[in-house]
């Protein structure tokens, strides 16, 4: 009997477990994957406040430029064209030019001049009746924007009049480009966004 228990015991004995040795390399490596999970996650909670205010700033410029370009669109002719501002005459639904108040469906849009002017910091917007250098209403429509450079036309002089930029002396652009920079809060170069728009009967006069 006491012969079979020590074979039994011995046994047990030859059954190898964990050394210390390797219990402390299991312990590193299983620090090493959980530190490392927990600084990708601490980074991504960093990062957040970033790409959350840089998709703000997009979606807000990408609004707004969608608002000029709908506006250019129904242009009929263009009053001023420069880098930093554009004047056109536009069919707008109001009941008087620069007022608030919308005109009824049943009635014909009415036209009125628009001028989008823009500088370093922002962008605004005047409606006045055709024709008048004073009166009407302005306001601010774009801020934060970091370049007064925002439009170009085409035809346009560059030795490709195809391609966008200042528009060509005496020739009625059809095609007014919008470009807006955004502050990107995660690198220095700014975020672009741009479109354009062909204005339906466009004659440049002056």
């Amino acid at each position: 009997m006491t012969g079979a228990l020590r074979r039994r015991l011995a046994v047990h004995d030859r059954e190898a477990g964990m050394t210390l040795v390797e219990l402390l390399v299991a312990t590193a490596m299983s620090l090493a994957v959980v530190g490392g999970g927990t600084a990708m996650v601490i980074s991504a909670v960093r990062q957040q406040p970033e790409l959350s205010e840089r998709a703000q700033n997009v979606t807000t410029a990408r609004w707004q430029l969608d608002r000029m370009t709908r506006e250019i669109r129904n242009g009929v002719s263009v009053t001023t064209s420069s880098p930093s501002a554009v004047s056109f005459v536009a069919r707008v639904r109001r009941t008087v030019c620069g007022s608030t108040i919308p005109s009824s469906s049943s009635t014909p849009a009415i036209q009125c001049q628009i001028s989008y002017s823009c500088t370093t910091t922002g962008c605004t917007r005047t409606e006045r009746e055709v024709g008048a250098t004073t009166g009407g209403s302005t306001s601010t429509i774009v801020t934060g924007i970091d370049s007064p450079n925002v439009f170009c036309f085409v035809p346009s002089a560059e030795e490709d009049p195809t391609d966008c930029g200042p528009a060509k002396a005496g020739t009625a652009p059809t095609y007014v480009g919008v470009t807006l920079n955004v502050p990107n809060p995660s690198g220095p170069s700014a975020l672009t966004v741009s479109d354009g728009a062909s204005l339906r009967t466009a004659t440049l006069t002056g």
